[in-house]
């Protein structure tokens, strides 16, 4: 038998959720109020209820969170039990499922997972056979077409792109020759063989008779559907999620999926938990104001015992220089005053672009810092892309980046010459640049290899000759270069979608400006100083992450199921968030609802910062602060400018730390 302690120390609602197995079961559980407790107690109190361990199955999105569950449940049962358990991913679940029955659909149950790079290979013989002479497809683009298209469930069509839909048909019958499938097939291939043969489908719902799945709000149609299908007569069916925290739906998340659950699973039993085990009631408060303005959800009120706390801070920046500045600062004098450690503190923004001030200032003041659930700015593929430009036209010789950006975007150099242009580089211990312009080399390739290779001597020549120049205005050169290359348009082609496409015009942008800020500066030493600069930023950005803490610096779609003691929300501004298109997509209330996951990660102490204004391309554009501000309730707000924040006397410990900083700095 399992434990009877289970069930200790749960609130009622977390209990009732916990011992309530039978029939559909929807569990709306708030930000805070001990989600993942609820569901190991739930398994364990199954197994203690004498439910065969092998009968139940619990579904999570990443291999991580399934990882945790399984430990925690292991702790829970007798041991006997645990292995028994099934705790697995969606894909994890799918694999389950198709080595039994995949056979159904023409492949063997052996089949092979191809990999990105494995997918990548097909794809390009594919191409060379099936494009003409004046066609020019990628493989990254195809695969990223292909994989969308899946995800959607609706293929690519005759209607569409002819060359990309002729691909997809070509891949998808040599992968079925290879027996192999990509991962997108994973779950159309599971839903597919249990819908088209009931003799399967009813062998799995047998198999689990008792479902649970976590994060129900980011589930999309595609996954409803394979849950609908596994769920049997008895429709012992929980799912436990929170409506408020719905943030996905540019990815495919069907928020109507826990809002018309009793359209799925008739007379459910709903179970809100409630109340709050993380945050203050100030914090919490605030929170419900916003949300309730949502019409579209399931009602519920986060409350709890920790007391009132302190009023959450909105601050009227002068600019993004200031709100950063003033960030970094009260860090650094709180974390001296208060004894806290530096990963108790996290700042949170809506896009990564607005990480990039931070992280500098940050770096500038020695304090550690982590990048979650994203890159650091300075190693996006775009911003990589276009720094190895600027490096190259520094120092033709720098291999590195020649090979980086000889094919972003493709200038009509073919592999096979880039790879002879390498062997021949090493023979003569020559650079790549070197063997590019050499006689001998080039003597030995077609008059449009050659052709193709002088030009892009040329570009690069053209360009060198500004880099090194000490004046070099190098914000204004990069801008030029962008237009030259078309890398706009590149990056276009070589996005899932728009979106992503978005985020990545936005960087480049965002790279540029501090091009501007840095020259605005007057630093010496022009474009190498800059790129030096960008160097040192990159070295201190790896430490940190092999030490593994210190400040976070986190987007709010990223910051789901994290908490932190101190936290800022920056740059609150309308258009940043909500975001500009959320009007013409009509996705406020989601925009509303990351607002929400924002406030909800702070335990103690949040602040809400915004700016009156922020500088596009060296000039000062004026912004307005966010339209969610108008529903927040006062009785919770502390409403601040920052000059009035600057001119409150400091404490003694503060002023006695900033003069030690100053100190520190002029030794240095």
């Amino acid at each position: 038998m399992a434990r009877p302690s289970a069930l200790l120390g749960l609130n009622p609602a977390q209990r009732e959720a916990a011992t309530q197995l039978r029939g559909p079961v929807l569990i709306l559980a708030g930000a805070g109020t001990g989600k993942t407790r609820v569901i190991t107690t739930r398994i364990a109190h199954m197994v203690a209820s004498g439910i065969p361990a092998r009968e139940i199955l619990a579904v999570t999105f990443t291999n991580k969170a399934a990882t945790e569950m399984r430990e925690r449940v292991s702790t829970m049962v007798p041991k006997k039990a645990a292995p028994e358990l099934t705790i697995s991913t969606f894909h994890s679940l799918c694999v389950r499922i198709l080595r039994t029955c995949i056979d159904r659909l023409g492949y063997k149950n052996n089949f092979s997972i191809y990999t990105q790079s494995d997918q990548l290979g097909l794809l390009r013989k594919i191409i060379v056979r099936k494009a003409g002479k004046n066609e020019n497809l990628e493989a990254k683009v195809a695969q990223m077409l292909i994989s969308s298209a899946k995800n959607k469930g609706v293929p690519v069509s005759d209607h569409e792109d002819a060359l990309i839909a002729e691909v997809y048909r070509t891949y998808q019958r040599e992968l079925k020759q290879l027996n192999a499938v990509d991962f997108d097939d994973l779950m159309l291939l599971a839903v597919k063989v249990l819908d088209e043969h009931p003799d399967a489908r009813k062998h799995w719902q047998r198999r689990f008779q008792y479902l649970m799945v976590d994060e129900f709000q980011d589930t999309n149609s595609l996954q409803m559907n394979l849950l609908r299908l596994l769920v049997g007569p008895d429709q012992n069916v929980c799912v436990v999620g929170d409506d408020d925290q719905s943030i996905y739906g540019w990815r495919g998340a069907e928020i109507s999926n826990i809002l018309d659950f009793e359209r799925f699973f008739p007379n459910p039993k709903v179970i809100k938990l409630e109340e709050n085990y993380r945050s203050t009631n100030n914090i919490l408060n605030l929170a419900n104001s916003l949300i309730r303005h949502n019409l579209n959800r399931r009602e519920k009120t986060l409350w709890s015992s920790k007391g009132e706390g302190c009023k959450v801070r909105i601050i009227a920046m002068p600019d993004a220089e200031t709100e950063a500045e003033m960030i970094v600062n009260e860090i650094i004098d709180t974390k001296r005053v208060d004894g806290r450690e530096w990963d108790e503190f996290a700042i949170l923004f809506r896009m990564n672009t607005q990480s990039r001030i931070f992280e500098e200032l940050l770096r500038s003041n020695e304090v550690p810092y982590m990048i979650i659930g994203g890159q650091s700015f300075y190693e996006r593929r775009e911003v990589k892309d276009l720094l190895s430009y600027l490096s190259l036209f520094c120092q033709p010789g720098d291999d590195v980046s020649l090979l980086r950006v000889i094919s972003s975007p493709p200038r009509g150099i073919g592999a096979g010459t880039i790879e002879a242009a390498t062997e021949f580089s090493i023979q003569k211990k020559i650079s790549v640049y070197d063997a590019m312009r050499d006689f001998e080399f080039l003597s030995t390739l077609s008059s449009r290899a050659r052709g193709a290779l002088d030009r892009f001597v040329e570009f690069i020549d053209r360009y060198h000759e500004q880099a090194v120049t000490p004046s070099c205005n190098y914000a204004v050169m990069t801008e030029a270069l962008i237009e030259e290359i078309g890398y706009w348009d590149y990056l276009k082609r070589t996005c899932k979608n728009e979106e992503e496409a978005t985020v990545r015009q936005r960087n480049v942008r965002e790279m540029i400006e501090s091009m501007y800020s840095y020259l605005a500066k007057k630093k010496r030493g022009g474009l190498r100083k800059y790129l030096d600069k960008v160097a040192l930023m990159q070295d201190r950005e790896n430490d940190d992450k092999e030490k593994g803490w210190g400040v976070s610096l986190i987007t709010m779609h990223a910051a789901k199921g994290l908490e932190f003691p101190v936290c800022f929300v920056v740059g609150v501004e309308e258009g940043v968030l909500p975001h500009s298109r959320s009007i013409e997509e009509g996705s406020r209330d989601e925009e509303r609802r990351l607002l929400y996951v924002g406030i909800t990660r702070a335990r103690e102490v949040l602040t809400l910062t915004w700016c009156h204004s922020r500088k596009r391309y060296g000039d000062k554009m004026p912004c307005q602060r966010s339209s969610f501000f108008k529903e927040l309730d006062d009785e919770y707000l502390e409403v601040l400018n920052f000059e009035e924040l600057a001119g409150q006397p400091a404490t003694e410990e503060i002023a006695e730390d900033y003069f030690e900083r100053m100190k520190a700095m002029l030794s240095s």
